[in-house]
């Protein structure tokens, strides 16, 4: 695994997994799934790194290589791993990336639960959430 904020922007494989930096120690199991997806893993600690610096740094790799498929993944219930799951849209705001596979993941009791791009989006207004509750 590759710290993400040291990595060259060129050194990019066509499926980069982008991981919490505890994800390794917290979900062993799960984070061997990753592995067995792409050994192109990145790990970044966004409690460390401000979210800015983490997508200024995406969108550099993202416009140097073909990636196809990029893979985000967290333990869940982290309020700051969770912040891995925004990049998504904020990359969008940035540059076309309908080309490129997104998919998220965050890791319970070692398992991978894929959670789709929509639910993120929605996790961000809660006061739609709100709205749909009531």
């Amino acid at each position: 695994m590759q710290d993400l904020m040291k990595t060259n922007c060129y050194d990019v494989e066509d499926t980069m997994i982008i991981v919490g930096s505890c994800l390794q120690r917290m979900q062993p199991k799960a984070y061997n799934d990753l592995k067995i997806i792409s050994n192109n893993l990145y790990d970044v600690c966004l409690e460390s790194h401000h979210l800015n610096m983490v997508i200024t740094k995406i969108i550099g790799m993202l416009c140097r290589v073909n990636v196809k498929k990029l893979i985000f993944a967290s333990v869940d219930k982290s309020p700051h791993c969770v912040q891995l799951h925004y990049i998504e849209n904020e990359i969008r705001k940035s540059m076309n990336i309908d080309c490129i596979e997104i998919i998220h993941y965050v890791a319970v009791k070692n398992e991978l639960i894929k959670i789709e791009s929509d639910i993120i989006r929605k996790s961000k207004a809660l006061s739609e959430l709100q709205k749909e509750k009531n």
